[in-house]
């Protein structure tokens, strides 16, 4: 929706946008303010809002009552009392490009008729949630959110929890109303999410809503428990303002007891000021406890504001200075990396928190090695990170004049981090893997999975849910403990089990004695394995259904198989067509490693496999012609159709080229069946694959 035609649009199509814009915003500031919960990111949000003001500023005309241009917040919930503003609590428009802000003070300026620069106030846009404070002769008596501007929520009890607030104020005017943000720093924000994840709660996405959720309970208990703390940064209804300067101010608060971001805040002279401060902010962000999403730029002279005045709901003396909404600068505090379940060995940059896109950020991905030396990334860099939607953050660049002189370059390791396998890096890839196949923890469910599968062992009961819960749970860790599972049913087996009753599966929510009765039965009809199974069931990288098939015809039996891999006589194996260096590569490095020798072993104490048995139809249709499958087919599996080619005497390839025999097209067939058109090659459906091979 953000990328319509602002130009070209016709006024029909500009009045139903404006509605929808007002729908969507309206449900987002909802979800944002009263639920504490939001469904779009801040840099969504601020494209809808900019989208809105660009569509308003061609068609005046068009603007709705119930614009989010004349809105603040949401409505007050009904659960909270509600407190209207005496003075309204409104928020500051927004710039997004330091150019901008040559536009803001030159406003000032005309506005003023004046040629001087003017002393800009610049602070910290702290991400919390914002409130007001009231007191009566020194004595806190009643705190509120902003809620619509106009009317809030009262929060008296939930903000007397908070220890920065001062209970009792003196040398204060009689009624003096402050007002701030409430927020969580950092650190808390994340122990309270590690400790809701290990509850099996749901996690905040960052501080602001954790604060928010916080201060908005019904319970104060709650909020006392969370640890908020809060700013002041201005004021409300005052019976007697004294202080001449939004510099005034401050100090004033800070001597009342109120905390300030002093330290951060930085009286600007000069747009050049101005755009220094806004520089140094972004480059520190990582460095400061707490969340900040921008600079709000006020002029300093309370007189100059008043002459300034106001625009429809926004300040003229003021306005917030969003940071790029999907990137930040922060620090590399480490370098792991992380084993996925395929195997491939990913570097993870742990991160000093930041926010990125209205998102706490702490991890990055570094891709591969080749990347963490492109973009020379070390321990201790200062880096630019970037989130776009829900990719996972990457660092886009190193700010090497920040480099620390105890910055380390990182070793990428050639051994598993999780179970000390080899990790190889094949010619031209990219990405380095574990060889530790069926062992590697980090691996082991999709192994087990693999294992288990159709085109493998081919186990009814064991789905991928219930291999992920046996593994987690301790009944199965690798293959050989699948076929000792009614064994070790019912009975005590000190290795697996703690609990002195045992296994008793049957005991297992969503099990009971016949479908027990019926996996153990499929296990027990499955001791007993064709050769080109078993090699495709150990799930060792490149070998899929077709290779296992034309090593099984070669080497006969399995053993002749492992003790050349073990031996690392390759001869054999290179002379079989279809198998190249890079795959015979792959396959001996599986035999390598001890780990999968032992679970090769442990298996054979439980099964048996068979020699293979030449069963290929060289008489069919496409006996020694080569097939390519594409697309997805309905009628049956892509490996069950490759299989069922093999057993036609069929080579099976991956690509296609001039020497393809047939292309077979299921839907959503991509590039291969296009190349296949060019080439000439013969191009079949399902269908007529399949009255082919009557024949």
């Amino acid at each position: 929706m953000t990328n319509i035609d602002i130009k070209n649009i016709t006024e029909d199509e500009a009045k139903k946008q404006l509605k929808h814009l007002a729908e969507e915003m309206a449900k987002a500031d909802i979800a944002y303010y009263q639920k504490d919960d939001p469904y779009l990111t801040d840099s969504q949000y601020d494209e809808l809002k900019i989208l809105n003001e660009r569509l308003e500023a061609k068609f005046p005309h068009l603007i709705r009552t119930d614009s989010p241009s004349k809105k603040v917040g949401a409505a007050a919930q009904s659960k909270f009392g509600k407190v209207s503003h005496k003075v309204p609590m409104l928020s500051f428009g927004n710039i997004f490009d330091v150019d901008e802000i040559d536009s803001f003070v030159s406003s000032i300026k005309k506005f003023l008729n004046i040629s001087t620069d003017v002393s800009i106030m610049a602070e910290p846009k702290i991400d919390g949630l914002g409130f007001s404070a009231r007191y009566e002769n020194g004595i806190f008596v009643q705190g509120a959110t902003r809620g619509d501007g106009t009317t809030g929520e009262d929060i008296t009890a939930n903000l007397k929890t908070i220890s920065d607030l001062p209970p009792k104020i003196e040398n204060a005017p009689s009624v003096l109303e402050v007002r701030g943000e409430v927020y969580m720093n950092k650190n808390d924000f994340l122990e309270l999410n590690q400790r809701y994840e290990n509850e099996g709660k749901k996690i905040f996405a960052n501080p602001r809503n954790a604060a928010a959720g916080s201060l908005r309970q019904l319970d104060p208990k709650i909020t006392k428990e969370r640890k908020l703390k809060l700013f002041v940064y201005t004021w409300g209804d005052v019976s007697d303002i004294t202080w001449k300067t939004q510099e005034e101010f401050l100090e004033k608060a800070k001597n009342w007891g109120f905390p300030t971001t002093k330290g951060h805040y930085r009286l600007c002279h000069t747009p050049d000021d101005m755009k220094d401060n806004y520089k140094h902010m972004l480059e520190i962000r990582a460095d400061i406890d707490f969340d900040i999403d921008g600079i709000v730029y006020k002029v300093n002279d309370l007189a100059l504001q008043n002459r300034l005045g106001y625009l429809t709901r926004t300040p003229r003396w003021g306005i917030a200075h969003k940071f790029p909404a999907e990137q930040a600068i922060t620090k590399v505090n480490d370098i792991r990396v992380q084993v996925g379940r395929t195997g491939a060995l990913t570097p993870v940059a742990d991160l000093e928190a930041v926010n990125v896109g209205g998102v706490i950020v702490t991890h990055a991905t570094l891709h591969n090695e080749d990347e963490i030396k492109r973009k020379g990334i070390r321990i201790h860099d200062t880096v630019i990170i970037q989130r776009a939607g829900d990719v996972i953050p990457q660092v886009v660049e190193v700010l090497k004049e920040k480099r620390p002189t105890d910055s380390q370059e990182f070793i990428f390791p050639e051994r598993c981090p999780v179970c000390g396998s080899h990790a190889i890096r094949e010619e031209d890839e990219a990405v380095r893997r574990c060889t530790g196949g069926l062992t590697c923890p980090a691996q082991a469910t999709e192994r087990l999975i693999h294992f288990v599968s159709r085109d493998g062992f081919d186990i009814e009961g064991l789905g991928d849910k219930i291999i992920e819960d046996f593994y987690h749970n301790g009944i199965i860790k690798s293959p050989a403990d699948i076929f000792s599972l009614e064994k070790r049913n019912g009975g005590f087996t000190i290795d697996l089990f703690s609990n002195e009753e045992g296994l008793h599966i049957e005991r297992k929510e969503g099990w009971g004695k016949k479908s027990v009765e019926n996996l153990f039965n499929s296990i027990n009809e499955h001791r007993n394995m064709e050769l080109p199974r078993f090699i495709y069931s150990l799930g060792i990288r490149q070998v899929g259904i077709a290779t296992a098939r034309l090593i099984a015809k070669n080497y006969i039996s399995f053993n002749n198989f492992m003790n050349d891999m073990i031996n690392q006589e390759t001869t054999k194996l290179l002379e079989i067509d279809g198998i190249g260096p890079a795959m015979a590569y792959d396959i001996t490095e599986f035999f390598k490693e001890e780990h999968n020798i032992k679970t090769i072993h442990d298996l054979f104490q439980e099964i048996k496999v068979q020699d293979f048995i030449d069963n290929t139809n060289y008489d069919s249709p496409i006996s020694n012609k080569t097939v390519v499958f594409t697309g997805t087919l309905e009628k049956m599996t892509r490996n069950e159709a490759k299989a069922k080619a093999l057993s036609l005497g069929a080579k099976v390839a991956g690509s296609v080229s001039k020497n393809t025999d047939y292309v077979v097209v299921g839907s959503d067939a991509g590039s291969k069946a296009k190349k296949a058109q060019e080439l000439g090659v013969n191009i079949l459906t399902e269908d007529e694959f399949l009255e082919l091979i009557k024949g």
